[in-house]
């Protein structure tokens, strides 16, 4: 029963979750009767039994609400019938059904409905509800920046072990326990459900994946990946920032490599393991580029770069890659920016966009210059490798080590004598020295990564001279010793192969190996 005068909030889902209601509450700004439709108790035990964090968040929320109630600060109820979930429709479908059915509430008990999202507050407003907009808020101080500091990399927090954090910078960093308590499950919980909590109110903050297990959040300068049971045998928070923001201007590059940037850098790879300063560079490569007049774009997974509001971010999992190809194509940036490059669809989309004249900046994971290379063999045709990719940046300890081109010509292979072996050849070569280090070719069926300049300096003869006879003898068992390289072979096979094995045994002896042919029953 409505008392006269009595105002009566209804919050829908979005509040629930961003854990608003609670804060209204004590801040003064909500009093009385607060009700929760049922349905809302319905999706949130939906979410928990897919494993989703918002769903965690919302739970906590109600918590909150319900110790309010017992210390008589609101008056807490719970109406309505539960609504029809299906497990197989899309997210924002069940939300929205939710949400209409807080909305036939409100309209039979004449509350007022508090809601966190714009558009269902412009549709209530549209059929003559009263409601009330939760204003996104800039910042608040979380639990877990108390872990950070300027030279902090990174902050790993686990239930039932003692926090840690990874300090210094790329290259020269250690490890460092914050505390000697041991975290319990429900700190940890507690935090991860408050960066949930603050990621859906603050305009600066995004929930990217929200899976069964796992939640990743972009925060601010903050990426945070929280990972539950039973994904994991605990909960987890890793939460990294980055330490300093660069120009391009603060990796001392040659004016050679800053006029390439200008003139003929349009496919650029940006490698490096883990933690080396990938991301950082490609983010000042990207401002550079604003600055001189281009527009740039970017793809990111999460958006973790902190870039002008000139460039504009997408997120690789708000759209499929079909419709992030239509955007950038009819847009037409003059750079796009593709960090973290994983799978086969983010390649075929660089590919294409490349190929397409937008220029592109891709970030890969990559142990050395060549594997960025190798990461496209497969994916696309050999011969267009170096339309895609024309320059290699290989970044170490937060600095550029390593600069390559790639171009492609005719010629025959290196270690060949054969002129009818000549045949189109990708040459890698180092970008400051001129100096040739790899060539990529077909030989056979096979794709062939050729070490020059190691092979050159002896280093990788066996590993050449190997991948050599294979290609060239399908079929037959090879190996190798410290003198040379033995075949396996059938009397038949001798038959087949007998010009070949000519023609390998004069290859092993110019490399100074030798050929040992061993027939088989």
């Amino acid at each position: 029963m409505r008392i006269a005068g009595e105002t009566i909030y209804i919050p829908d889902f979005a509040s629930i979750i961003e854990g608003a209601v609670s804060k209204l509450v004590e801040e003064g700004v909500i009093s009385g009767r607060v009700v929760i439709h049922k349905a809302i108790i319905q999706l949130l035990e939906f979410f928990a039994s897919k494993g989703r964090g918002i769903a965690h968040a919302g739970l906590e929320e109600l918590g909150k609400l319900r110790k309010l109630h017992e210390e008589a600060k609101i008056t807490l109820e719970y109406m309505g019938e539960k609504t029809r979930l299906h497990g197989d429709e899309a997210e924002e479908v069940i939300i929205s059904e939710v949400n209409s059915a807080v909305r036939d509430l409100a309209m039979n008990i004449g509350g007022v409905v508090v809601t966190g999202d714009i558009i269902e507050y412009n549709i209530l407003k549209a059929l003559g509800l009263q409601a009330y907009l939760i204003e996104k808020r800039e910042r608040n101080v979380l639990l877990f920046e108390k872990f950070f500091d300027e030279n902090t990399m990174s902050v790993h927090l686990k239930e039932g072990t003692r926090p840690i954090a990874k300090k210094g910078k790329p290259g020269e960093w250690r490890y460092v326990k914050l505390d000697d308590k041991l975290l319990t499950r429900e700190f940890v919980e507690k935090i991860a459900n408050e960066i949930i909590e603050e990621a859906r109110r603050r305009t600066d903050a995004f929930i990217e994946i929200d899976r069964a297990g796992s939640t990743i959040v972009q925060l601010g300068p903050y990426r945070i990946i929280i990972v539950r049971p039973p994904l994991s045998d605990g909960w987890e928070l890793t939460i990294v920032k980055p330490v300093r923001r660069l120009k391009l201007e603060d990796y001392n590059l040659t004016p050679e490599l800053i006029k390439r940037f200008h003139e003929r850098a349009e496919g650029i790879l940006i490698a490096g393991a883990p933690g080396m300063g990938k991301t950082t560079f490609a983010q000042a490569l990207a401002e550079y580029y604003m600055r001189a007049g281009k527009v740039v774009k970017t793809v990111e997974s999460p958006r973790d770069m902190m870039l002008p509001d000139e460039i504009t971010q997408y997120s690789k999992h708000y759209a499929s890659i079909g419709e992030l190809h239509d955007i950038l194509l009819l847009s037409r940036p003059d750079y796009t920016v593709f960090d973290e490059m994983r799978t086969d669809e983010d390649f075929k989309l660089y590919a294409d966009l490349r190929l397409a004249g937008i220029g592109m900046i891709g970030v890969v994971h990559a142990t050395s210059p060549i594997d960025a290379i190798q990461r496209f063999i497969g994916r696309v045709e050999l011969g267009m490798i170096p339309s895609i990719v024309d320059t290699v940046i290989f970044i170490k300890n937060g600095m550029v080590e390593k600069v390559y081109e790639v171009k492609m010509t005719v010629k025959l292979p290196t270690g060949l004598r054969e002129a009818e072996l000549s045949r189109p050849v990708i040459e890698v070569r180092d970008f400051i020295t001129g100096e040739l280090e790899y060539e990529i070719y077909t030989f056979g069926e096979q794709t062939v990564v050729v070490p020059v300049k190691k092979l050159r300096e002896g280093g990788f003869k066996w590993q050449y001279l190997l991948e050599r006879v294979k290609s060239t003898l399908p079929g037959v068992d090879v190996k190798t010793t410290e003198e040379g390289i033995i075949v396996e072979i059938s009397k038949d096979q001798l038959k087949q192969y007998r010009r070949k094995l000519t023609r390998l045994r004069k290859i092993c002896e110019r490399q100074g190996a030798q050929l040992r042919i061993i027939l088989r029953e």
